[in-house]
Order: structure tokens, then C-alpha cells, then sequence
């Protein structure tokens, strides 16, 4: 049963260098259209796959409050229509500080969202320059303050580690800053040079210097002590929340559950086939416009793929795979089939055995991705 919904809204006012998502730039774009369009996706999907009732949305970009307050009107009405969201509990949009005007939180809080992601990245004014962000430390601080005023008592910040020139003392004091606000829920990300943005093309350069490595090691172990020491709960590789407050949305991912991909570019996973949506919004649009789902590639995940993205998605979690969880939902033993890799990592101090369920140590979590590559492509048949 599907309960979860990603939304995409692919339009920003401007482009970060490190950003590799689905976006284009919002002047000239045909916005309007590009909205009615994600309507009559949803519209169709539940048509074809319906859903008895969603329990998350999230809203995520490009930059969705780069929309007018009357656009962001017009699409969370039309999704109230189109979407059955009457039992929603966590509904999050992403929100740019120097985009979040008081009549858009007034929209937004009148159709129901309930838990705003601001994306922040650094405190630190020159790095902001240095990654392509236009905000700054004094609009954050604003941006929350607005958004108290306007009644939302969920806030999450998203941080990024690693950046260029970034020194452990400047994420430090980025850590230091975040904590002050009283937010709910921090998301802190280490910085990964992807194709197609402006970072990647500098790396080619050879005009892009980056942190060595034990300095990112050291503003993640930062990160684990101040956020501890500040009483946030880490539930998962990158995320902290005050008890309560763990994200709901991105728990659908980690526990390998379906959801719904609307929108340019999206990515979707409804009855055991993950699709992709055409990114280029006029393709975007030209399907609707011919009456059919904006399907760029669809692909059926075997049984062997879904044992697998479980143990490496879910050990993302610090509480880990759960034993009895995992045989009952795949019918197979977890301690079985990944006898070999188990014993591997334990022996190195990676993982360990605890609370009925296999989790990283703290070792492993500073080690995260080489343990998640023990469980890709170990299995031959099921």
C-alpha cells in the first residue's frame, strides 16, 4: 500500500553550484502550465494506481517557494482535489530563506503543511558566495522567525559538509548556528561533485579545491557531538531530530516502502516497479498533453534487488535492519543470506548485533557507503 508522495517542482531563481537535481531557471518558463500538468499526473495515477489514503507529501525542487503565493495556491488546492490527503500527518515543502514571504506562509499554512526544510547549507557568508547561494546568515534567522509567527512548529535546516575551502571550524560554527535556532530537525550532507553542474566543471579545471579527507571525517564527527550534546536524536546516517520530529517521508525511503513520483524528472516506486519521469519539462508537458503518464523509464525491482536496497537502505538507520522484520517481509533470513558479509563486517567493527536487528557501530558509520557496497550484487539467485 502506498502512502507516501514526492512532488517536483523543477523551477529556481537562481542555480547552485553543487546542484544536480531536475531544475531550470524560472524566468520565461511556462509555470502555469507546468502546474495543471502535475495536476493531471496525479489525477491519472490515481486513476490507474490508486491510494486509499497518503500519510506523507513532500514538496521538493529546483526550489517550490520560487512560486508566486498564487501558484503555490492554485497547486496545493488542486492536489487536495487530486490526491486523497485528508489523513495526511507530515506534509513538508522546501523553502528557500530569500523566497518565504509572509503571504506564501500564510498559503501554506492554510492548505495544511505542516513541516518546512530550509535549505541552508552554511552560515558562513563567503562560502555561501562560494557555492552560488544568495541568501544569507541574517535571512535565515528571518526566515525562521517569519515562519514561528506564521505557526509552524516543524522546521528542519539542511546543512552541507565538505565544502570548497571549508575548514572544520567554519562547520563548527555552522553546527553552532543551527543549534541556537531551536529548530526541530537537521539534515547535513558532505558535499559530492556531480555531472552537470558548476562544481563538476571546475573540478575538470583543476580550479576546485576541496577539504582533504580527515577534515571531513572531522566535521562529521563534529557533527555527531554537538547535535548529541545538544539532545538531537540521530535516527539515520545524516539526520538528527529533537524526539518526535524524525521525518516521516524520508523514513519511507530508508525502509524501502513505495511511494509516489510526481512531476519533471521524478523518480516513483508503485507496485514493485520504479519509474522516472521525462525531465526536459516541454517533454514533461507534451506527454500530458497526449494523454498519457510522463513515464521517461520504468524498471520491475527482482526479489534479489529489493533484499538488497533493504540492508543498504536501512542501515542507514542507526536502529538499523530488523531481523524478524526483514524474514517476514521477504521470507528469508537476513543472517543467512548475507552470512558471509555480516561476519566480514563484524570482524572489522562495522556493524554489530543489537535490539534484534543488524546496525552500524560508530566506526560504520564513518565508513557508511563501503558498508552498503558489501550488500550490492553478493546475490546470484532467491
Amino acid at each position: 500500500m502506498v502512502t507516501a508522495a514526492y512532488v517536483h517542482i523543477p523551477f529556481c531563481e537562481h542555480i547552485c553550484h553543487y546542484c544536480d537535481f531536475n531544475k531550470v531557471f524560472l524566468k520565461n518558463q511556462p509555470v502555469d502550465e507546468y502546474i495543471e500538468a502535475l495536476l493531471e499526473e496525479m489525477r491519472r495515477t490515481m486513476k490507474y494506481t490508486p491510494a486509499s489514503g497518503l500519510r506523507t507529501v513532500y514538496i521538493g525542487g529546483g526550489t517550490p517557494t520560487a512560486l508566486s503565493a498564487e501558484q503555490l495556491n492554485t497547486l496545493l488546492k488542486g492536489m487536495k482535489e487530486a490526491l486523497p490527503l485528508y489523513d495526511v500527518e507530515e506534509y513538508t515543502i522546501e523553502v528557500n530563506p530569500d523566497s518565504i514571504e509572509e503571504e506564501k506562509l500564510e498559503v501554506l499554512k492554510a492548505n495544511r503543511i505542516n513541516r518546512l526544510s530550509i535549505g541552508v547549507q552554511t552560515f558562513n557568508e563567503s562560502l555561501l558566495k562560494e557555492i552560488g547561494r544568495t541568501h544569507t546568515k541574517s535571512s535565515v534567522e528571518d526566515a525562521i522567525r517569519r515562519s514561528r509567527q506564521a505557526g509552524f512548529t516543524n522546521i528542519s535546516l539542511d546543512l552541507m559538509f565538505g565544502l570548497p575551502s571549508q575548514q572544520p571550524a567554519h562547520f563548527t560554527e555552522t553546527i553552532k548556528e543551527a543549534i541556537n535556532l531551536d529548530i526541530e530537525h537537521i539534515s547535513a550532507y558532505s558535499l559530492k561533485v556531480e555531472e552537470k553542474t558548476v562544481f563538476y566543471n571546475r573540478q575538470r579545471q583543476g580550479k576546485l579545491t576541496l577539504p582533504p579527507e580527515e577534515d571531513e571525517v572531522m566535521m562529521y564527527q563534529q557533527l555527531l557531538h554537538r547535535t548529541k550534546e545538544a539532545g538531537l536524536i540521530q535516527y539515520e546516517i545524516s539526520n538528527f531530530a529533537k524526539r518526535g520530529y524524525e521525518s516521516k517521508h524520508n523514513l519511507v525511503y530508508w525502509n524501502n516502502e513505495e511511494y509516489y513520483g510526481f512531476g519533471a524528472g521524478a523518480h516513483g516506486y508503485v507496485n514493485g516497479v520504479r519509474h522516472q519521469n521525462h525531465g526536459p519539462i516541454p517533454k514533461y508537458l507534451k506527454a500530458i498533453e497526449q494523454g498519457e503518464l510522463p513515464t521517461f523509464q520504468t524498471h520491475q525491482v527482482s526479489a534479489i534487488e529489493r533484499i538488497e536496497e533493504a540492508m543498504f537502505m536501512g542501515l542507514r538507520k542507526r536502529e538499523g535492519v530488523n531481523i524478524a522484520q526483514f524474514e517476514k517481509r521477504y521470507g528469508q533470513s537476513l543472517l543467512n543470506i548475507f552470512a558471509n558479509e555480516i561476519d566480514h563486517l563484524k570482524q572489522r567493527g562495522l556493524v554489530r548485533s543489537r535490539d534484534g536487528a543488524i546496525q552500524l557501530t560508530e566506526e560504520g558509520l564513518l565508513l557508511g557507503n563501503e558498508v552498503f557496497e558489501q550488500f550490492i550484487a553478493v546475490l546470484e539467485d532467491l
